[in-house]
């Protein structure tokens, strides 16, 4: 039964929303979101829509995972950062298309949960840490492309300049109901170009919340 909502989230879920890039949907299909949804979830393991994981976080829809891997393209060549490991759904998703991902979580039980996970899913290009990176997260080098799977009122400028020129980030960036997916280029060493490629809504990054506004 549950294979069959697998093919059906790509049937007629994904593809229908114009996510047709072949490595993408190939990701979709080796990865079973089931591993990474709690046991009372199993039967909304592939409906299209968010599913919480508990801390007030939630795994993102898979029309929206997949239109993230289209929008960023990662290519097999490619070392990733990702903001945001939660169950490590999507860090899966990413391990199958780049060399290598390197995932943040701010939460040490939900990072501990995505190990397992991606163990038992034998997925093993991935470098699991724990800490707050919504400002920003150090990096021993340069890195190809960051994803982040919450979203941003203003992009951290820590991430611009930690892109590879040639590099790029994904980013939703917005307030409640009024959030653009951006893909920033780094074109050159000074110079940054922005893209926005769809509309959506996602939680807010956590410590990056934008501040309540007061009014006089």
């Amino acid at each position: 039964m549950l294979e069959n909502a697998h093919f059906n989230m790509l049937e007629q879920q994904v593809r229908p929303s114009e996510v047709l890039d072949a490595r993408v949907l190939m990701a979709l299909k080796e990865v079973s979101r089931a591993q990474f949804v709690d046991d009372e979830l199993q039967g909304l393991a592939y409906a299209d829509t968010n599913l919480p994981i508990g801390f007030e976080q939630v795994i993102l829809s898979p029309v929206v995972l997949g239109r993230f891997l289209q929008a960023i393209n990662v290519q097999a060549d490619e070392n990733v950062l990702e903001i945001g490991t939660g169950t490590g759904y999507f860090t899966a998703l990413l391990a199958q298309l780049a060399t290598h991902v390197t995932s943040v979580e701010i939460m040490p039980e939900l990072s501990a949960l995505a190990t397992e996970n991606l163990a038992k899913a034998n997925i093993n290009n991935v470098t699991l840490l724990v800490g707050d990176a919504s400002k920003g997260w150090t990096l021993a080098d340069r890195i190809d492309v960051i994803i982040c799977t919450a979203a941003f009122v203003t992009v951290p400028d820590d991430y611009l300049q930690s892109l590879t020129v040639g590099g790029r980030m994904l980013a939703v960036v917005g307030d409640a109901d009024m959030m653009d997916v951006q893909i920033i280029h780094r074109v050159t060493e000074w110079e940054w170009q922005t893209e926005s490629v769809f509309e959506t809504v996602i939680p807010a990054m956590i410590n990056a919340e934008p501040h309540v506004q007061f009014e006089f």
